[in-house]
C-alpha cells in the first residue's frame, strides 16, 4: 500500500534508544503482517488484576496496531483473537470477549472508515452468539468497498478445522462433478481456506513469549518469518512493531534454496 512519509514520521516522533524509523527501509516492508496476540491475561494478574482486565486493555494495542500497520503500508494486517480452543476458557471470560469484540468493531467503524480500511474474518462466524455475529457482519459491509489495507480478525479460527474444511469442500466439487482429483494443487487447495485472494503471511509476531503457532495458520506460515518478543501484549506498541520488522528485514529468506553470494 502507498504511505505517506511525513505522516509516518510524524506518527513515530521521538523514537527510544534502541530503534527509530531510519533503522527500517521502507522500500521493503512486508505486505502481510500477522499477530497472534498474547498475554492479556498475565498482563492483567501481574497488576493484581482480573483477566477480564488484561483483554480490556489489549484493544488499545490492537487499534494502535492498526493505525501503525496503515501508516508503514501494510497490504494485510491479521490478527489471532480468538481460537476455536477458547472456549473452554471460564464463561464469564468468553462472555466478555463476545461482548468486547461487538462493541470494539462498533467503536472502531470510524477509524477503517478514516483509514480506508477493509475488514476480512477467518474463522467460523456461524458459531458466535447472534449479537456478536451481527455485528460483524455489519462491519464487513460497511467496509467492503474499501480499497486500503485489509484488516482481518481470526474469530473461532482454528487451522485444523480449516484445513479439514477446505478437504471437504473440495471433495464436495469431485462427488458433483465439479473438479477432478487431478485438478487439486496448492492453489486450488488454498483458494478454499479462509484466506483464499490474500498473500501468505510474510511476517509473524507473538507477543508474551510463547515459542508456539497454537493451530493458527498452519498452511499459510509455511515460508514465513517468526519474531517473538517477552512484551505481553497490551504493552505492544509501534515501536515494538518498529522492532519485529527491523528484524524481519535482518532475515536471509531462502524459501529453502541458498543464496549465492
Amino acid at each position: 500500500m502507498e504511505r505517506d512519509e511525513a505522516k509516518l514520521r510524524a506518527y513515530y516522533g521521538d523514537a527510544p534508544s534502541d530503534i527509530n524509523l531510519d533503522d527500517v527501509d521502507l522500500t521493503r516492508i512486508p505486505s502481510h503482517v500477522s499477530i497472534i496476540m498474547d498475554g492479556n491475561g498475565r498482563w492483567a494478574q501481574a497488576r493484581g488484576l482480573d483477566r477480564t482486565k488484561g483483554h480490556v486493555a489489549g484493544v488499545d494495542s490492537l487499534r494502535e496496531a492498526v493505525t501503525t500497520s496503515v501508516r508503514l503500508g501494510f497490504d494485510v494486517l491479521s490478527v489471532y483473537a480468538f481460537s476455536t480452543e477458547n472456549w473452554r476458557r471460564p464463561q464469564r471470560e468468553v462472555d466478555l470477549l463476545m461482548h468486547l469484540f461487538a462493541t470494539t468493531l462498533v467503536k472502531e467503524l470510524p477509524l477503517f472508515h478514516q483509514e480506508n480500511v477493509r475488514l476480512r474474518f477467518f474463522g467460523d462466524l456461524e458459531a458466535l452468539p447472534r449479537e456478536t455475529y451481527k455485528v460483524f457482519q455489519k462491519g464487513l459491509a460497511e467496509t467492503a468497498d474499501h480499497t486500503g489495507m485489509t484488516f482481518a480478525l481470526a474469530v473461532n479460527y482454528g487451522s485444523r478445522a480449516e484445513i479439514v474444511r477446505a478437504a471437504r469442500l473440495l471433495a464436495q466439487d469431485v462427488e458433483n462433478g465439479k473438479l477432478s482429483a487431478d485438478d487439486i494443487d496448492n492453489d486450488m487447495f488454498a483458494s478454499r481456506l479462509y484466506t483464499a485472494g490474500l498473500p501468505d503471511p510474510e511476517l509473524l509476531i507473538r507477543s508474551s513469549g510463547e515459542k508456539r503457532l497454537s493451530n493458527y495458520l498452519l498452511w499459510q506460515l509455511a515460508y514465513t518469518e517468526f519474531y517473538v518478543t517477552d512484551t505481553y501484549w497490551p504493552d505492544f506498541t509501534r515501536w515494538d512493531m518498529l522492532r519485529a520488522i527491523h528484524a524481519f528485514q535482518n532475515r536471509s529468506r531462502r524459501f529453502g534454496g541458498v543464496v549465492n553470494k
